[in-house]
């Protein structure tokens, strides 16, 4: 993933400067940025901010009952038997198992070995993605739940019928806020995130943690609240379209159609803590596009054309994340907080940044797409080949050792401004869904048309400007 992403400094060397002569021929698709630079992208950013600002104002039009019918509409789609997620799990942990193996005794090259391509592209972007259209697949597919469920079979079902401590309600969502700065650490900031060795070993240690926190205070009150990928992927099946009803006579559940994002207006106001972690997951996908630009670098005197490596800005990265988190942090809960004022401060302001923060998911998975798209489409591929011989040693197991990886849609106008399309769609589209989910939520919270408005004017204005910012991120010239 490293080398996908690296590759971008050269679109703009193509384009933007004369020094040609640093162009290395392993980077494949480097003419990537450069036909971005081609693009009229100034009419991209504007004619997508004002989407998002129409969306607002016509939302203001719609009648309440409109927009609760809409959010409570429900079309049935049929019955589904009710899965028991210990064998998925248990799958999903022996895979895991046989991945950090190849990580450890595989190959070394980050896009030969499965385990980094697995972690970073299948698991982080593929599997996230999957969950705004499929629902909480990691219910079924995390490899705790199947593990945990066997060892407490074994131990005649004393682990689930109690636990050696209780949660602390004061702790919140704390430790999943400091694991998940912790994962976004190693993405961002470490300099060898796909490193197959220590990424097997950090992985596991991760494992080994997590599953020690689940035998010390319970699975469920773990999972809810100190896992962070368990959360993260709550909140964004959230998004979901399908929805999945209580068991039903016999065992099976009801499943049917909804507007996506309607789930979310059913879940209570989160904590301060959720609230904070819901924003750090936006915050760590924006920094990782903002850490690569020309401004970004210029900002500690770096020639992005002779970018030193990761090395060189670790101390700068590390309080990038942490600054990108308090920023965002800071403008969310002032511009809740105005709306709040404005609207004539009906019930307790904890309660409008806990229901509010759900209007965030949308925009957070629209960056997850459109940042991670082009690493999808080149390492997806590298991904399928290394699955095909995860120890490098000759195995082909799916056939496929004489397939070579093509970049060349990312090599031609066409291609790289149908990506463009799709990316900027995206980002539109994020918080265009943003905007109807938060006046939907204002309209619950503060009960009428002209509250509810008004309570979201504010959080309204920063969604259009975090839309601008969104597309200037796939547009301006990036290193590494």
């Amino acid at each position: 993933m490293a080398a996908c992403r690296g590759s971008k400094i050269w679109a703009v060397v193509i384009l933007a400067s004369a020094a040609v002569a640093h162009i290395t021929p392993a980077e494949a698709h480097g003419a990537e940025r450069g036909f971005v630079l081609l693009l009229p992208t100034g009419y991209y950013l504007f004619g997508g901010a004002a989407a998002v600002a129409a969306s607002f104002l016509l939302l203001c039009f719609v009648p309440p009952r409109i927009v609760d019918r809409l959010a409570r509409a429900r079309w049935p789609l049929g019955t589904m038997p009710a899965i028991s997620p210990a064998p998925t799990s248990l799958a999903a942990f022996l895979l895991l198992c046989l991945l950090l193996a190849a990580g450890l005794f595989g190959s070394r090259d980050p896009l030969a070995n499965p385990l980094p391509l697995m972690i970073w592209t299948v698991w982080w972007v593929a599997i996230t993605l999957l969950h705004a259209v499929f629902g909480n697949l990691w219910a079924l597919i995390n490899p705790w739940i199947g593990a945990y469920t066997l060892l407490d079979r074994l131990a005649g079902g004393r682990l689930s019928r109690s636990r050696m401590l209780a949660y602390p309600a004061w702790l919140g969502y704390w430790p999943a806020i400091l694991l998940f700065l912790g994962f976004a650490w190693l993405e961002l900031v470490y300099p060898a995130p796909d490193d197959p060795e220590r990424l097997a070993v950090a992985v596991a240690v991760y494992w080994l943690a997590a599953f020690a926190g689940m035998l010390l205070f319970g699975c469920k009150a773990w999972t809810e609240r100190a896992e962070p990928f368990s959360i993260f992927f709550r909140l964004i099946a959230g998004l979901s379209p399908l929805v999945i009803g209580p068991a039903l006579e016999g065992g099976r559940r009801s499943l049917a159609l909804a507007v996506p994002g309607a789930a979310l207006l059913e879940r209570k106001p989160l904590p301060i803590s959720g609230v904070l972690f819901v924003l750090l997951t936006l915050s760590a996908v924006t920094f990782d596009g903002l850490s690569k630009t020309f401004w970004w670098l210029a900002l500690g005197d770096i020639n992005p054309l002779e970018f030193p490596g990761r090395t060189a800005v670790m101390g700068r990265n590390t309080g990038g994340v942490l600054a990108a988190f308090a920023l965002l942090a800071a403008v969310y809960v002032a511009a809740v907080r105005l709306g709040w004022m404005m609207a004539g401060k009906a019930g307790p302001l904890k309660a409008a940044l806990g229901s509010f923060v759900y209007a965030i998911i949308p925009i957070s998975i629209a960056f997850h797409f459109s940042h991670y798209l082009t690493a999808l489409l080149v390492d997806g591929q590298y991904a399928v080949l290394a699955a095909g011989d995860p120890f490098g040693t000759g195995l082909d197991l799916f056939g496929l050792a004489q397939a070579q990886v093509t970049t060349s849609f990312l090599n031609t106008h066409d291609g790289v401004r149908t990506i463009w399309n799709f990316q900027t769609a995206g980002i539109v589209a994020g918080h265009v869904a943003a905007v109807a989910l938060a006046h939907a939520l204002a309209l619950r919270q503060f009960g009428d048309t002209r509250r509810a408005v008004l309570s979201q004017v504010p959080l309204a204005l920063l969604m259009v400007l975090y839309t601008l910012f969104g597309l200037w991120l796939l547009s301006t010239p990036v290193a590494l």
